[in-house]
């Protein structure tokens, strides 16, 4: 069922890059989003190809984390409290959601603290939902620039998460904003940050993400099913 799921999934997203214009050629990096299932659930997948897996919150990931027993890149896609930085940085490869100076700050004295140096990526709230975390975008080259400048981050790109539109083909402009942005971005001169990486697009619109420019994508139900709650 998952092993299903997965392959139908990698076709769509081959089949989204070939409909992206010829400036947008690029590797799509699938991120399974674990969130709610369980580790048997995450092997089954990890054995069938995934090499990426998000988490959402702290405790759900270390629980799995400590009994996985799987070789995968994990990543933190969900928003993170500073006073949780310390175990995140014990656990993720790549941070989704820095979108304060204060997380970053928190997030790069905890990776001091053993010894790492941190991936990030800085979050933007494109469409300004009060209901989502992220940075606007009047902001997001000063704080670009801040979290470049913390010795124990590197910042590896964006990320932002469209709002849940009943036609999701509203999300399109936004992705293609995002894109713009992005490549923006890539022209700044920054001290150590390599900026690699735009994730955007979940299971109900990651396609069109994909079609936009998005090269990390993070799906879930898509792979998994609903979500056990």
């Amino acid at each position: 069922m998952i092993a299903e799921k997965l392959k139908e999934v990698k076709e769509n997203i081959e089949g989204a890059k070939a409909k992206r214009s010829p400036d947008k050629q690029h590797e799509v990096r699938l991120i399974a989003v674990t969130k709610n299932h369980d580790v048997q659930a995450m092997r089954e997948a990890i054995d069938a190809g995934v090499t990426d897996i998000g988490e959402n919150r702290i405790q759900e990931a270390k629980a799995k984390f400590a009994t996985l027993d799987r070789d995968v890149t994990w990543h933190l896609i969900g928003h993170l409290q500073t006073n949780k930085a310390k175990q995140a940085v014990k656990i993720f490869d790549l941070i989704h959601s820095v979108d304060t100076l204060h997380l970053a700050e928190a997030i790069n004295n905890a990776a001091a603290g053993i010894n790492k140096v941190q991936k990030v990526l800085v979050q933007v709230n494109l469409a300004k939902e009060d209901s989502k975390s992220g940075v606007y975008v009047e902001e997001l080259e000063d704080l670009l620039h801040k979290v470049d400048e913390l010795p124990n981050l590197q910042l590896m790109g964006l990320m932002c998460i469209a709002p849940n539109y009943d036609d999701v083909e509203e999300c399109r402009p936004l992705f293609a904003k995002m894109y713009e942005i992005f490549q923006k971005v890539k022209e700044i001169t920054f001290s150590t940050a390599n900026i690699l990486y735009l994730s955007m697009g979940m299971t109900h619109d990651y396609e069109i993400a994909v079609e936009e420019g998005a090269n990390m994508v993070r799906v879930g139900t898509g792979i998994f099913g609903p979500r056990q709650y």
